[in-house]
Formats: C-alpha cells, structure tokens, sequence
C-alpha cells in the first residue's frame, strides 16, 4: 500500500485535526476548532469549506447568545470516511 492511497481530504493535518476532534466531541463550534487547532481563521474557513463540500461535515450557522455562531458535526459518510482513513493508516503501518 502507498500512502498516496489515503484518502487525500483526511490527509491534510489541519483537516485531519479538525475530523479527529469532532469524531470525539460528536458536536463543536468555529471557536473551539480554532482553539483546538491553533490556525487562523481564515485557513479553518478554507478547510470547513473543503470538508462540508465532499459532505464528511455538516455547518450550521446561526446564533447564540446574540454572537454568530457556527455548529460543526460529523456526517454518516464524514464518519465512514474517518475509519476507513484510519484503517488504511494501519495498513499503512503494518498495525
């Protein structure tokens, strides 16, 4: 196996950072991804965009407690998309 055979959306560390962190918390917000990730702004809207695209995430926008506020879960295939990266990176790695 290569390891340009992993999935290429998952493969990007910030990416990456930002689906691990929601398969574990199930629900997050912009704000707490940009604590979690340490990245700006403007590079976590760029990579929400990509994600939401290929339908891995699911956005809601909104607002809460009269601030704007955007609510970021996993999708059904978001989530199938995680294990099977993973699976693949353990076959990667001989695990």
């Amino acid at each position: 196996m290569a390891l340009n055979d992993l999935d290429p959306i998952l493969h990007s560390q910030l990416r990456l950072k930002i689906v691990s962190h929601l398969m574990a918390a199930e629900e997050s917000d912009f704000n707490e991804i940009k604590e979690i990730t340490d990245a700006n702004p403007g590079n976590i809207s760029v990579q929400i965009k990509k994600l939401k695209k290929v339908g891995y995430i699911k956005v809601e926008k909104g607002f809460k407690d009269n601030y704007q506020h955007t609510a970021l879960s996993m999708t059904e295939k978001g989530v199938a998309a995680f294990e099977a990266y993973v699976e693949e990176l353990k076959k990667y790695l001989n695990l």
